[in-house]
Formats: structure tokens, sequence, C-alpha cells
């Protein structure tokens, strides 16, 4: 099967770069190293065709008492620092392990034009923002479009890092740009190690406003061992803590739930045995700040997230934590 792959990256000699560009719907693959201009063709015609392929992937049952088709799809939005490649790279075992586990829907990635380079945190930051709308404008309201009553897709979104920021800025800009259809509701916004400040999660910040309108609910993975994420880390603009080091605040709306990674996370660095079992292809990226992707314990928990059978509060890889809202997150 192709992967489901929309990048908004500019096309140079080619191939993607690091740089804003307009949105090339793609089918890469399974044997391409990473996503090329070729995967795709431009027009209204090849949209057209990418979205009814991207639902029928969705597509995996009907609700019983309607008759109407059911499905589901989970949008991946990447973090600074990642080549085209090592998107493809994330978006890929991300699928597998959600398949094996039982997952039925489709995954499409929105790759927003970061760089592969460390010290390019600034840059990418800015080209995060000015790619932001693409993510609705260019897939989310196509989507939110094509829903009719005889089949209820859902729509769900996981972002990692800046990518967090990417969603957050293209739901403002999207509410700031009164969009003609502008009803789209994602189901489950999941957040990994995200890189905006705790601050701007909180209910009636103006940051986040547009966030929580167009989402069901919202679950922040967060772990206080991200140091990523850290004030002290000098790649990062501003020294608000962030949302993914230090969870939400006690403020956030009701429809937003924390789940605390810190005690799996620094457990699971310690043992190998663990390593081997939970994390059986070892670490993508840095193992305090991207270690999510190609977990089995934050994978199981993410799928019955995404399901939405249970309430959060009893999903098996939780545990309550006195005191707070925030859950924990326990080895299966």
């Amino acid at each position: 099967m192709n992967d489901f792959v929309v990048s908004a990256r500019r096309v140079r000699q080619g191939a993607f770069e690091a740089e804003p560009g307009p949105s090339h719907m793609l089918l890469v693959p399974v044997d391409a190293k990473q996503p090329l201009p070729s995967h795709g063709r431009m027009g209204a015609t090849w949209i057209k065709a990418w979205l009814q392929q991207l639902l029928h992937a969705a597509i995996w049952g009907t609700d019983e008492r309607t008759g109407a088709e059911r499905g589901d799809i989970l949008v991946y939005v990447h973090g600074y620092n990642n080549s085209a490649a090592e998107v493809l790279k994330r978006h890929r075992r991300l699928q597998a392990d959600l398949i094996a586990i039982g997952w039925k829907g489709a995954l499409v990635s929105f790759d927003w034009p970061s760089d592969n380079r460390a010290i390019g945190y600034l840059e990418d930051r800015h080209d995060a923002k000015r790619s932001a709308m693409q993510l609705v404008t260019d897939l989310i309201a196509l989507l939110a479009a094509r829903q009719t009553p005889d089949c209820a897709v859902n729509t769900h979104i996981l972002a990692h890092s800046m990518g967090a920021y990417v969603v957050r800025e293209a739901f403002d800009d999207a509410d700031d740009a009164r969009l003609e259809n502008n009803s789209w509701m994602i189901s489950q916004l999941c957040f990994i190690g995200a890189d905006v400040s705790a601050a701007s999660l909180d209910a009636g910040h103006a940051s986040s406003d547009s966030l929580y309108r167009h989402c069901t609910r919202l679950t922040n993975y967060f772990s206080f061992g991200d140091s990523v994420l850290k004030l002290s880390n000098v790649k990062r603009a501003g020294v608000a803590p962030r949302v993914g080091r230090v969870g939400l605040p006690e403020s956030a709306p009701r429809k937003a739930v924390d789940i605390d990674c810190s005690a799996y996370h620094q457990a699971l660095l310690a043992d190998a045995a663990r390593q081997a079992n939970d994390q059986p292809h070892g670490f993508f990226g840095n193992r305090d700040h991207s270690w999510f992707i190609g977990n089995r314990v934050f994978t199981r928990d993410l799928f019955e997230t995404l399901k939405g059978d249970l309430d959060r509060s009893i999903i098996a890889a939780r545990e309550p934590l006195s005191g707070s809202r925030r859950l924990s997150l326990a080895r299966l």
C-alpha cells in the first residue's frame, strides 16, 4: 500500500527542499526512501482522486444502527529538524505499529518544510508558521467537505514537538480567515513532546481558543525528562515552560487531559530489557524527546485514545494521579 503524504515543501530540481511551497498530495510507493514530487501531480482532478483513495483506505466498517460507512484518518504532523526522508520513516513505523495492534484506518503525514539541522530551530519555526494554514485549507477542510450522512470518517491529529505549534497556528489562522466551510472538527487531537508554551493552552487563551473549538478532546503526552524542551536549551526561542515538558495548566478546559509519561520514560531509559520489549526498533531521534514513535506502550495508549470506546481514566496503560486531572502512562 502506498503511503499518503501531503508535502508543503518547495520543489527544486525534482526534489523537495526545506522551504515553504504549495501543497503536493503524494502517494509514495512502498519501496521509496523519501517522498518526491513525481509521487503526485498538481491540479483539481488529482486532488479529488487522491482524497477518494484516502477516504477509501480509511473505511473499516459500517454503523450498526444507521448503516453508514465508518472510518478513521490520523494526520501525523512532525516536529522540527526532520527531513522529508525522516518524516517518511516515522510515518511508516507509526503506521506499522498501529496496524499490528488492530488499527484499521488510514494514516497521512503533513510534511511541513523543516530542515534536518539542529541549529535551524528559528528558521524551522518561521517556516512552520508560514505553512500552517495549508494543514487546514489543503487537507482538514477538504476532508470535512466530503463528509456525508452515508460516510462518517473521524479525523484525528497526532502532533510532535513543533508540529503542535503548526497545528495551533493552523487552527487559529483558519478561524481568522473565516473559511467558507468552517464547521470542520477534529475528533482526537494528541500532542507528544509539544513545543508550545503551557500557558497558551489555558482556557480562554487567544492562541488556543480555536484549537479547543475544533477538537472533541485534546490529549497531551508529556515528560519532565524531555531535555530538548528544557528552559536552558539555547536552540529554542523564548523561556516559557513547554507543555510537552510540564503538562497542561490547571485551568485547561475539561476536554483536555494530561498523560504524564515521566516515570515510564525514565524507567525505559534505565532498563535495557524494557527497551528490547517496548522499543524493539530502537529510538527515532532524541531518546528524551522522540521516543514515542516506535514505543509499544505509547502506541497502545494512542490506539485506545483514537478508538474512543473507553473513558480516558480507565485505558489500560494509564494510572490515576491523586489530586489532579492527570493520568500517568504505565507499563502494560
